[in-house]
């Protein structure tokens, strides 16, 4: 039983985090230092359940997946990142994933949001791509290079690939919506590597369990999702930028 509310709550905490630019892994390196299971089987379940939050993007966003433009597009950003984890993953995981860091990665990530919305408030960085169809395919890659610091826990995926976008000129809009593409073969891709990494582990129990955070994920990715797209409409991310320091302030105070 015990095993079930925890799935339920990282579940829960990946479904909010993983889209908003506040670092899902991050959250839930934090969150396991409190609950969580045996080593090898949390490093799958945090991924696996990731893929729950993934479907989300992919219920909501059904009509558009099958313009094929976009999918080049998303193609060329993944790449640098389906590269570089297949070289270095094992690695990061293994010095990276640690509270420090993510305290780290927290604060630089809150700083540099804060910074890329003074720019644009002040007229500086004003948005040049306004539509996904204007986004090039130059353009795509870079914001791929960029998702790349997301493999350092606390930076966020979803902040990286944001802000690297508002910094070649997207809108909040585009910028936003393109990371929920690029999410897709991202986490399909890390999901997939980690289901075969441990597939020796894998029991009855522990796929029911897998299945309750999956599908918890699902469900709050999918009013969270709502939520930011209604929200980047009108408002900018500083918030997020403010959380993050507030957060990282935080993790330094409790491992001090």
């Amino acid at each position: 039983m015990f095993s079930y509310i925890t799935a339920t709550i990282l579940g829960i905490v990946e479904g909010f985090t993983e889209f908003l630019p506040i670092s899902s892994t991050g959250h839930l390196i934090l969150v396991n230092q409190f609950i969580s299971f045996d080593k090898d089987f949390t490093l799958l379940f945090d991924i696996v359940i990731q893929l729950g939050a993934i479907l989300a993007v992919v219920v909501l966003f059904w009509k558009k997946l099958w313009n094929l433009n976009i999918w080049y597009k998303t193609i060329i950003g993944v790449l640098p990142a389906i590269i570089l984890g297949a070289l270095f993953a094992g690695k990061i995981e293994e010095k990276l994933f640690n509270p420090w860091t993510v305290a780290i990665a927290l604060l630089v990530g809150g700083i540099i949001i804060l910074l890329i919305e003074k720019t644009h408030s002040t007229g500086s960085g004003q948005s040049k791509i306004n539509s996904i169809k204007d986004l090039s395919f130059k353009t795509a890659f870079f914001i791929g290079l960029v998702q790349c610091l997301s493999m350092i826990p606390g930076t966020s995926r979803s902040a990286s690939t944001i802000i690297g976008a508002m910094i070649f000129g997207a809108s909040r809009v585009v910028a936003t919506e393109f990371s929920f593409f690029l999410a897709i073969p991202t986490m399909v891709a890390a999901s997939a590597y980690s289901l075969f990494k441990y597939r020796d582990l894998l029991s009855i129990s522990q796929l029911s369990v897998l299945a309750v955070g999956f599908i918890v994920a699902f469900v709050v990715a999918l009013m969270v999702i709502k939520f930011l797209i209604s929200y980047v409409q009108k408002n900018n991310f500083k918030i997020f930028g403010y959380y993050r320091i507030i957060l990282a302030i935080l993790i330094i105070i409790y491992i001090l």
